[in-house]
């Protein structure tokens, strides 16, 4: 699940016992930011000020991690992530066709997140499905053997979904 929410006490009482627990594991750090992620949704430098100083690592080296890893995020990401993949193969068979055709759609650029705080527009640079590029994921689901024709027809679908559920 992705949290599109904001720091609240709530999730940081949830964040603190889930910290403890993280303590007791050999190299705590990357658990602990796959919690603070799904938590907050993101992860704030505030949440970074208080892993340093609970892990007793470095701001820099908790940020150098964050900013790193693809799946960590500094600023909120939407409830719905689309990733399309720009790796070698996909690249090849035209998946920047099919990120310009998303962004134009959703009027954001690539790592932005729409108005809405719906969707949020990623790049990432291989998820290990060459063999059917180009991909693009949606909420982690595979979209294979794309173009942009199908990747604007899924995201048309998406979008009708969203609007159902509100």
């Amino acid at each position: 699940m992705n949290s599109h929410a904001f720091v609240t006490s709530e999730k940081l009482a949830l964040f603190y016992a889930q910290l403890e627990k993280n303590k007791k594991l050999p190299g705590p750090l990357m658990p602990t930011l796959h919690d603070a992620q799904h938590l907050f949704g993101h992860i704030p430098l505030e949440i970074q000020k208080i892993i340093s100083k609970e892990l007793n690592e470095s701001i820099a080296k908790i940020n150098g991690v964050v900013t790193f890893y693809g799946n960590f995020s500094v600023t909120p990401k939407g409830k719905h992530i689309i990733s399309v993949c720009l790796g070698t193969a996909c690249y090849v068979r035209g998946s920047q066709n099919i990120m310009e055709a998303l962004q134009d759609e959703l009027k954001i650029k690539q790592g932005e997140t729409s108005k809405d705080g719906e969707i949020t527009l990623c790049a990432t640079r291989c998820i290990g499905a060459c063999g059917l590029a180009p991909v693009f994921s949606i909420d982690e689901h595979i979209h294979g053997n794309s173009n942009v024709q199908k990747a604007k027809q899924t995201l048309k679908e998406m979008k009708e979904a969203i609007h159902e559920t509100k």
